[in-house]
This record gives C-alpha cells, structure tokens and sequence, in this order.
C-alpha cells in the first residue's frame, strides 16, 4: 500500500490514517518489523513528524523461511520449488516424524495461508542436498509424478566420487532392486529389477577423487550411488555403499538442476542450485553461466560409452 499524505501527523497517525480500525499495537509491529517506509526509507519511529507530500508505503507482512535449512526458491498457487540440505529427510520415516523437508514445509504453509497443503512429488535421500519440487494439491502432484514416470523431467547432479574415471562420458545402465538389507543392487535379471540409466561425464579429476556431471534418464532409489559404486568409483562420503573416504564431510552429491513442463502454466521451468560450498575445491576452476549453456563447461568426450556396472557377489 503506498498513499502520500496531505496533512502534517505523526507517522502513527497516518497508518491510522491508513489502515482504519487497525488496534495501535498492530500499528507499532508494523513499523518494529520494518513494514513501513517514509519516503522510500524505513521508518520504525511511531512519533516521527510528517509534511504534506510524503509519501508513507506499508509493505506486506515478512513470514519466517521453513525451518531445517531449507530454501525456497520459487513458489506459486501450484508449486514450491526448495533447495534441501544433506542430512534432512524429505519424507517421514518410522523413526523420525517431524524434522524432514515435508514437515517444516506444512508449517511453513500454515503460517502463510491456513488451509494449504503440501504434496510430495519425489525425494531426495538424507545426506543428499539440491532441488526438489512439492506439489500445493492432488491435481498437481499426480501431473508432476506423471512427468517423473515419464522421465520428462530434467534432473542433474554434482558427484564427487573416489577415483580417477577413467572414460571422460558414460552410460551406466543396468536393473536394480533391493535386497534383505533394504539396499539397492543391479540384479543379471532384467524380470527381477527396474531399469535404471545413468548418464555422466567428468568435469575435473584431482587428489584420487573425480567430479561428474550425472543425468538421470531414471530415477530409482539411491541409482546414482548405487551405479557409481559397483562401476568401482563409489560417491565420496558414502559408506553405505563403499566409500573410505569423506572429504566433503558428507555424501558428495548435490542436485544441481531440476527442470519441468509446469502443470498449472503449461510452461518450461529450469532452477539450478549452487553447489555448496564443501563442494568448491573439487569443482572445475571456470564455469560456464551463458544463456542456455550448461552449468559446467564441456569436456571433450569420448564416443558414447555404455557401461554395465560390476555385479555384486
């Protein structure tokens, strides 16, 4: 709201002015929390004298950001696009409830307009960081899952992995499912598991560890780490499925770029996360931010290579 003012008052008295019937200590949170503007300057003194011809601006109430070190990047009546950080959840689990990216988000919404609800679209595992999309209804949850099934969505990954990768592109594909442990492994047998296509390429190799660009043409349960570790490069940090080492003191993969057909404005949207800063020493020293130009400069690739990871014993 912006209205210039025609009489001498106190700023209190022109957002009484302003906004009649309004209790006074609404009034006074208002300038406390920095709402109001003189003259396109924050104004938090209630008793501050006012000429004719200022101009007051009352801006809109400031909610807090969800909890749990997520960002939201983009939000709209139909989607919530977020960056997640490791070691949070997205969905629940039989042990923990409350602290995932689904249940600081419900809160989030709560506070800014009762009533609305969230809807989880796909996942990212804990100690994995990068984008994720939410949907605000049903509608739109079952469209978006559509375009995942599909695999119409564009999804890459920054991977730090043990190693020197030896081919500069890849493809790794193979059929995985989970075995008595509840991990995921390929399997010889393609009746026995679900495709899963991995696509790479290496973007900087230093000090035993590579850097990899991952597209996935699927999207299967831990597929990227699974892939890497039975390929003999598993992700650094990940002792879950063979890594030694943990130099970035975490999982060493970061979702990058998320992009979709929007269901609601029937258009293309691309988000890209910075990778975060553990990620910095192993990443190429130049990038490329051009106008539709990947994130990450090419390298020169070999032929197209299709890789069949090991087989477990």
């Amino acid at each position: 709201m912006k209205r210039v003012l025609s009489a001498e008052s106190s700023v209190l008295e022109a957002l009484r002015s302003a906004v009649p019937g309004a209790p006074a200590r609404t009034l006074r949170q208002m300038l406390e929390h920095g709402r109001v503007r003189l003259n396109g300057q924050v104004c938090r003194i209630a008793s501050r004298r006012t000429c004719p011809g200022d101009v007051l601006e009352i801006g809109r109430r400031a909610f807090p950001p969800p909890r749990g070190g997520l960002e939201v990047v983009y939000e709209d009546q139909d989607v919530l696009v977020v960056v997640k950080p490791a070691g949070l959840l997205t969905v629940s689990t039989p042990h923990e409830k409350q602290r995932t990216a689904h249940a600081y988000l419900r809160e989030y919404l709560k506070h800014r307009s009762p009533g609305s609800k969230v809807f989880v679209v796909h996942r990212l595992d804990k100690f994995v960081s990068g984008l994720l999309v939410f949907a605000k209804s049903e509608r739109i949850q079952w469209q978006l899952r559509r375009l995942f099934e599909a695999h119409a969505i564009d999804r890459k990954y920054l991977a730090i992995v043990e190693g020197d990768v030896e081919r500069n592109a890849g493809t790794i594909q193979s059929h995985l499912k989970e075995d008595h442990r509840l991990r995921m492994r390929s399997t010889p047998s393609s009746l026995d598991g679900k495709r899963a296509v991995t696509h790479y390429r290496v973007l900087r190799r230093s000090a035993g560890l590579t850097c990899l660009e991952v597209s996935l043409e699927t999207g299967r349960k831990n597929q990227i780490r699974v892939h890497f570790s039975e390929l003999g490069h598993p992700i650094a940090g990940d002792r879950a499925y063979g890594s030694r080492s943990d130099p970035l003191g975490r999982v060493g993969l970061h979702a990058f770029r998320l992009g979709f057909e929007h269901p609601g404005l029937h258009r293309k949207m691309l988000f890209e996360a910075e990778p975060p800063p553990e990620f910095q020493p192993f990443l190429p020293a130049k990038r490329n931010r051009g106008q539709g130009n990947p994130v990450f400069p090419e390298t020169a690739p070999d032929v197209a290579n299709r890789i069949e990871p090991n087989r477990p014993a």
